[in-house]
């Protein structure tokens, strides 16, 4: 996609309109779920376009065409193979480095230094249309510290014409001098009824629902929608309906059910219920799963506070396991057996 999202627009005109004196290197930041990415592709077919309109690409140049196709001479993507993976990069995009021929190891999660130095002979050439260059950078927190470092030499002395465009849900996890280097473009979540109307858009049903279980951010709801049955997976309210009510959930059932489902899922739908039920244990409206809002006050009612609070903390521990544990089975149960505890 190469339009901005809707909540985005006026924030995309008004940084654009100063092009003429713009800076050499952006961090975009904000939430994660909200459409960074989004805001930076079309940040960056905007910088290319030849006949910006209101500042925004027109859609219909020689440059937009090149974008539209994944080709544009004047374009790169810095991003670790496993997200250029995950994308279904097959479409000839230029890319900023290729993994060796024949290699036969799992895609790296990192953003790599010579990811960073294959940029080199594409700085040192010209513009193809005479306008910008553009490096599109994500995520900034994939950088591992020796590309972190090579970069942050090539920012200290910006090639001509040549914008870099970095994405990230955590500025405070990058190199503070790297951040030194860059101007801050900070983008903001829409409001609840932008987000309701762009999902209803998108085709979602029950979109209070999905953005409920995504935390408030449309395109972390539009992905689950398009992943999930429901909002509010079945297995939770089977987990929680009898704890409300003072008795035990049957674990062993519950296990075979998640078995099939990768760790960090469910994992992390019991880290929002527990969110959920540390509200309910002060009075708030639940954040995550309102259709379970009433079992999830009645549940947390019959819990201490204290337990409820060390419970939540540990399953955060547990999400360095999700992908270790040499036996996924008995890690489920494990987990809802202490969770059961902590409710019963």
């Amino acid at each position: 996609m190469n339009h901005f999202l809707p909540w985005h627009l006026d924030t995309a005109r008004e940084w654009l309109a100063g092009r003429e004196r713009f800076a050499h290197a952006w961090l975009l930041h904000g939430e994660a779920g909200i459409g960074k990415l989004d805001f930076a592709v079309a940040a960056a077919a905007s910088l290319l376009c030849e006949t910006p309109q209101d500042g925004l690409a027109c859609g219909h140049c020689i440059a937009c065409g090149w974008f539209a196709s994944g080709n544009h001479p004047d374009l790169r993507r810095i991003r670790p193979e496993a997200v250029a993976q995950a994308e279904g990069a097959q479409n000839g995009e230029a890319d900023e480095a290729e993994a060796p021929a024949g290699a036969r190891r799992a895609p790296s999660k990192d953003i790599r230094i010579d990811q960073i130095r294959g940029l080199e002979s594409w700085f040192n050439t010209a513009t193809h249309r005479g306008g910008w260059r553009v490096a599109l950078l994500y995520p900034a927190q994939a950088l591992n510290t020796i590309a972190a470092n090579a970069l942050l030499k090539v920012l200290e002395e910006p090639p001509a014409h040549t914008v870099f465009l970095m994405v990230t849900d955590a500025p405070d996890r990058l190199l503070p001098t790297l951040v030194s280097r860059c101007r801050r473009l900070p983008l903001a979540a829409p409001p609840p009824a932008t987000a309701l109307q762009w999902l209803t858009e998108q085709g979602v049903k029950q979109p209070d629902q999905w953005l409920a279980a995504a935390g408030g951010t449309p395109l972390s709801a539009l992905r689950l929608a398009q992943k999930q049955d429901e909002p509010c997976p079945g297995w939770l309210g089977q987990l929680l309906a009898p704890l409300a009510q003072g008795q035990r959930p049957d674990v062993g059932n519950l296990t075979e059910s998640l078995e099939k489902m990768a760790a960090a899922e469910w994992l992390d739908a019991l880290q929002r219920i527990f969110t959920d039920l540390l509200l309910a244990d002060h009075g708030l409206p639940v954040r995550y799963f309102p259709a379970l809002a009433e079992a999830t006050a009645r549940a947390a009612a019959r819990a201490q506070s204290a337990r409820l609070a060390d419970t939540a903390h540990w399953l955060c521990s547990q999400r360095a396991l999700a992908g270790h544990t040499l036996n996924p089975k008995l890690f489920i149960h494990a987990t809802l057996q202490r969770v059961a505890l902590v409710l019963a």
